[in-house]
This record gives C-alpha cells, sequence and structure tokens, in this order.
C-alpha cells in the first residue's frame, strides 16, 4: 500500500469574506471563473465533474465541459441516452463541481437539471466541427461494444454518407441546464483552516449566505 500522508500543501494564495462577495452566487461564479481564466492558467477552465444517481442507486461522477452560465443555471450537452441522461431522468438532482487548483479553489453546486430547449441544442450543435457532429451519430454513448473498430467503422460511414451535405443534430443529443438551489465557494487558506461561503436558494429566489467550518 502507498502511504500518502505526506502529500501536503500549503493554501496561501487568497482569501473569502463576507465583506466581498455578492449576494448572488452566480455573480461570484462568473468573478472567479474569469480570473482563473485569465491568471490561473488553467487550459480548461470550464471543465466541471458532473455526479448523478443512477439506476443502480450509486452515484457516479465524471468530467464534461461547461458551455454556457447565466442566471437561469449550468449548460452542458450530451447523450440523452447515456448513462448520465438516463439517470437524470429518474432522478434530475444533480452536483457540480469545479476545482481550480491553480487559485486554491473550488466550487459544488447542487441543483435539478433539465433538457434545454431544442432551439439551444440547435445551435450548439450547429456550432462544433463537422468532426464532432458525426462523432455525436456515431456513439451509443455507454453502450458496450466489442472494439474501437466499431467506432472507427461507424464514422467512416457516416463521413461518406454526409460529405457535402449538412449534418443534423440526433434527437437524442442536446443540452442540460443545471438550475442551482445550492453555491458553496470553497478558498483554500493557510492551516487547513479554509474558507467556505454557501449561498442557498429560499422560497422568495434570494440566496441565504453562511459561513461554514472547514
Amino acid at each position: 500500500m502507498k502511504d500518502l500522508s505526506n502529500y501536503r500543501k500549503s493554501y496561501e494564495k487568497s482569501e473569502l469574506l463576507e465583506s466581498n462577495i455578492p449576494e448572488d452566487p452566480i455573480n461570484l461564479f462568473n468573478r472567479w471563473f474569469h480570473e482563473t481564466e485569465d491568471l490561473g492558467g488553467v487550459e480548461e477552465v470550464n471543465a466541471m465533474t458532473v455526479a448523478t444517481i443512477g439506476l443502480d442507486g450509486f452515484p457516479k461522477s465524471r468530467v464534461v465541459l461547461l458551455k454556457k452560465f447565466n442566471e437561469e443555471g449550468f449548460i452542458f450537452f450530451t447523450n440523452y441516452d447515456s448513462e448520465k441522461g438516463i439517470a437524470i431522468q429518474n432522478n434530475p438532482n444533480v452536483c457540480l463541481s469545479f476545482f481550480w487548483h491553480s487559485m486554491e479553489r473550488q466550487v459544488i453546486i447542487k441543483g435539478m437539471a433539465q433538457k434545454t430547449s431544442e432551439t439551444v441544442s440547435d445551435n450548439y450543435f450547429d456550432s462544433r466541427p463537422d468532426g464532432s457532429k458525426l462523432g455525436a451519430i456515431a456513439s451509443d454513448q455507454s453502450r458496450v461494444i466489442a472494439s474501437r473498430a466499431v467506432l472507427d467503422q461507424k464514422l467512416f460511414e457516416l463521413e461518406q454518407q454526409y460529405a457535402g451535405k449538412e449534418i443534423p443534430r440526433p434527437t437524442n443529443w442536446g443540452g442540460y441546464i443545471v438550475s442551482p438551489v445550492e453555491v458553496e465557494f470553497w478558498q483554500g487558506r493557510p492551516n487547513r483552516l479554509h474558507d467556505r461561503i454557501r449561498y442557498t436558494l429560499q422560497e422568495d429566489f434570494s440566496w441565504k449566505i453562511e459561513r461554514l467550518s472547514s
């Protein structure tokens, strides 16, 4: 067994205080996102972990790319027939998390996922490179296949089929928007006494702000 007990780092880059945060968590997320994009040296600042509860009762997490966020929520795209899509259909309560190591920051978002409008899905699909469009059609995401050659052959056939033609969005592929009900911001601090601020959505759609112990 490998002993990892000496893997330690002191977090000292910033602080998170009630005196310098907005009333709305989306505004703070926007600030942190762009600070990470501009200063953090993170290659894919929009990479996030999406956790769902599967039909087997187990949680499962995977990394996907955030494609849009606003006051309504956080949008990503996927195959609706994938394992995550089926899990969301069965239980729309999901958790998103971002860990920006270089900024010593983490954001955890609890919310409910629902499909975006077809217009939103169409517009994003149309913006993708042709290879990504064909990949979405070729892959029966999360299904067992015999070999990599199965995917390569399907992609080859689709390239011939759609050569010089418009590539339509599959009806089982599109966006989800996660409407947040709780957003927690974590800023690493020295001595493991980290700053944790939690926003919780209230019945009047205002946000309750609380500090959590590290």
